[in-house]
């Protein structure tokens, strides 16, 4: 059995995230023939357990209308600094964010687009069953 590192869960999720096809018009078929290797399944099970907080949900959410630093998040979702902190270094080792630093502070962005569609999809499939 393999050990899935974050930097080994990040690249094999981007790989994947590249070949994903995110229309909506017609269902993307996995040929049963092209079985994914055990270290790409722990990848995206390790990004899905990153994402599983409403926190962090919110996060990427904020993160995906623009750039921000920790302040604008605890203001945006009215959470204390330690916890918005905490969430974010989840996320960051996870490979969903990154932090630029710009003078005292640092400003958080999404690493990749296609996370967050992943996010929006759950929170669009939950508000559609609320109809």
């Amino acid at each position: 059995m393999s050990t899935v590192t974050s930097e080994t869960a990040s690249h094999e999720l981007r790989v994947a995230a590249e070949q994903h096809d995110h229309s909506h018009d017609r269902p993307v078929v996995v040929d049963p023939a092209h079985r994914r290797p055990a270290v790409t399944l722990g990848a995206a099970g390790d990004l899905l357990r990153a994402l599983a907080a409403p926190v962090r949900i919110a996060i990427v959410l904020e993160l995906r209308a623009a750039d921000r630093c920790v302040h604008e998040l605890v203001d945006a979702l009215g959470v204390a600094q330690p916890l918005i902190s905490q969430h974010l270094r989840v996320l960051k080792s996870a490979g969903v964010v990154y932090g630029e630093r710009h003078g005292r502070e640092v400003v958080y962005r999404l690493v990749d687009e296609h996370l967050s569609h992943i996010v929006v999809d759950a929170v669009a499939h939950v508000e559609e069953g609320d109809r």
